[in-house]
């Protein structure tokens, strides 16, 4: 096979790692507000027994890019206070907080972030973000605890992480979920609409990771290789 071909087969092969649908889910507000001590977090609730996938992998959400809602420089963008899985149908903020939630994200290894663009003044970095401004400081977003600090002042604001105009971030599951009798919460810090003008999907696969597909189209070349070699 020629090393065009077998290019072409690798790139091919690892974009299907995340070639499966992204289907967009719709949410319900809770009732009440919730978050830290300056509690103005609102809570969004999806049903994903009807979104017509029996498994999910991945949860993607994109800020609309809209502009609206929100603060300026480094609280631009949808403000993430919590995200949680449960089989528990909330119908109040309250009972959403004090869920456990099912234990399938990996905050720390099975998240991508992709920062948006800030409203001037910008700062160095998005709030909750890392040192570099490309990833989650868990230390500050706490994205499994509906405790955000809804609040624009520093020190005070604490409990999450904003995105950016147009940023995303998208959670890899540690196992698949069954949607059967499933419930996804959504934390909105300031609960400005920013649930309802952003997009949140789900996928039955993961969402690859950086470095994911290089290396599976460096795999797949060796493999070409071996075998043209024993060939």
């Amino acid at each position: 096979m020629q090393l065009v071909h077998r290019l072409a087969l690798a790139a091919g092969l690892a974009a299907g790692v995340a070639t499966a649908q992204a289907v967009p889910v719709s949410f319900t507000p809770l009732s009440g507000l919730t978050g830290g001590t300056i509690a103005n977090t609102g809570v969004f609730k999806a049903d994903l027994s009807s979104i017509g996938l029996a498994s999910i992998l991945s949860i993607t959400i994109t800020d609309s890019n809209s502009g609206a809602g929100g603060a300026p420089s480094q609280f631009s963008g949808f403000d993430l206070d919590a995200i949680k899985l449960s089989t528990t149908d909330c119908a109040t903020a309250a009972c959403a907080q004090g869920l456990a939630g099912i234990g399938v994200f990996d905050f720390v290894g099975g998240t991508l972030f992709t920062p948006g663009t800030q409203r001037p003044p910008a700062d160095p970095k998005l709030f909750g973000t890392n040192a570099a401004g490309t990833g989650v400081d868990n230390a500050v977003a706490t994205l499994g605890a509906l405790d955000g600090e809804s609040t624009t002042a520093i020190p005070g604001a604490f409990g999450f992480i904003s995105l950016g105009d147009g940023g995303r971030i998208s959670f890899n599951l540690s196992a698949a979920l069954a949607t059967a009798g499933l419930f996804l919460y959504i934390g909105e810090v300031g609960n400005n609409g920013e649930v309802a003008a952003g997009s949140i999907e789900v996928r039955d696969t993961k969402v690859p990771l950086p470095g994911t597909l290089s290396l599976a189209g460096l795999g797949l070349l060796a493999l070409a290789a071996r075998k043209r070699k024993a060939a």
